[in-house]
């Protein structure tokens, strides 16, 4: 069971990305919970999936995005309704082939599990600085490159 819960998160984070990666707000937005909350790199905060949705489509249409790639570290079972999943995150520039490393990012996912089916309470997107440490933004890059 508790195996199954993490793969169940993992591929529910997995979808965020793809979703991400194609540029589609909506299969990003429905992963979350109707009240579901996504804090973004730059601070921004989108409440419900609607608000999450319009933040997203905006981005989509207004910027290039960068790909993301990205590795879970670990993903926490709180009960057999909610999970914390944590992963580190690299963004790929349009018509590049490294990372840039000033991008570099911790995901942190709250899922929770409602009538059967998982999804997203919390998406938190925090900036990988690590001030005054550039030895690991250069580790953390270096482990991300390894999945390109």
């Amino acid at each position: 069971m508790e195996s199954q819960v993490v793969n169940e998160v993992k591929a529910l984070y997995q979808r965020l990305l793809d979703g991400w990666n194609n540029r589609n707000a909506r299969d990003m937005a429905q992963l979350f919970a109707t009240d579901g909350e996504m804090i973004g790199f730059d601070g921004s905060l989108a409440l419900g999936s609607e608000d999450i949705f319009s933040h997203l489509d905006s981005i989509f249409k207004d910027h290039p995005t960068a790909r993301f790639i990205s590795k879970v570290k670990n993903v926490h079972i709180l009960n057999p309704q909610a999970a914390i999943l944590r992963a580190i995150a690299g963004m790929v520039p349009p018509g590049k082939s490294d990372i840039n490393p000033a991008v570099n990012t911790h995901h942190t996912i709250v899922a929770i599990n409602r009538d059967g089916e998982w999804r997203i309470q919390l998406f938190q997107n925090t900036p990988a600085q690590f001030h005054g440490k550039p030895e690991l933004v250069e580790q953390m890059s270096e482990e991300l490159r390894q999945l390109i």
